[in-house]
């Protein structure tokens, strides 16, 4: 029987959303690898709304996460309360600034960071299964508050993020950008993609990587 992976997005935007070459990489991965993708997204608005040709707030516009995501996933996409762990075989969280925004506010509060609910019911129930669960750029913020202390992650090199993280009872490895962080523990795998990537083809070498060991934890 096909694996079934859900991916989990944030909207769609590097600024706001979830990062659309970080989520293209991700799905085109899966595709290839023959196993069946549902997408996710929380039914909220979006923290605020980015102008990406300027990088300025849009004031007075307003988005919804899970129309904004469905562009993403060319609307096969449902509501993340409806997402059910016994359903999926993995979990996997593409980056993106919506994930440090819509998913949780690590972008506002840093260490004292609260999930969204949906998000965290789901991921919990999975990781509670010993199921793989993949993050990538900023997504491993959440780390720390999803799966408790110990748990082992990275962004990357920055320091001064990793250290936020950190506080929540993460711990950091640093990563180039074409490899991964696995905690076995802890059936988490990790990459920094455009926390450090400078290309497209630069995030798909470690992003390919995390979909592949992601796929080949649900063997275990």
């Amino acid at each position: 029987m096909s694996k079934k992976i859900a991916v989990i997005l944030s909207g769609c935007g590097v600024f706001d959303g979830s990062e659309i070459y970080e989520s293209v990489i991700t799905l085109l991965c899966l595709d290839r690898a023959g196993v069946e993708v549902q997408c996710f997204a929380p039914n909220i608005q979006q923290m605020h709304v980015i102008n990406h040709l300027t990088g300025e707030v849009a004031e007075g516009e307003s988005r919804q996460v899970l129309v904004e995501a469905a562009r993403l996933a060319r609307g096969e996409i449902k509501d993340l309360a409806d997402a059910k762990a016994e359903e999926f075989d993995a979990v996997i969280i593409p980056g993106g600034f919506g994930a440090a925004k819509n998913l949780c506010d690590f972008a506002v509060k840093g260490s004292d960071l609260s999930l969204n609910e949906d998000l965290a019911r789901f991921v919990q129930a999975v990781h509670q299964a010993d199921k793989p669960v993949g993050l990538m750029c900023i997504a491993p913020a959440m780390v720390g508050k999803l799966f408790g202390e110990g748990v082992h992650f990275t962004i990357g090199n920055d320091q001064e993020t990793a250290s936020a993280i950190e506080s929540t009872g993460g711990v950091h490895e640093p990563c180039p950008v074409n490899n991964i962080c696995i905690d076995g523990t802890n059936n988490v795998v990790t990459t920094p993609a455009y926390m450090l990537a400078s290309s497209i083809s630069e995030a798909a070498s470690g992003i390919e990587k995390l979909v592949a060991e992601v796929l080949a934890k649900t063997e275990g």
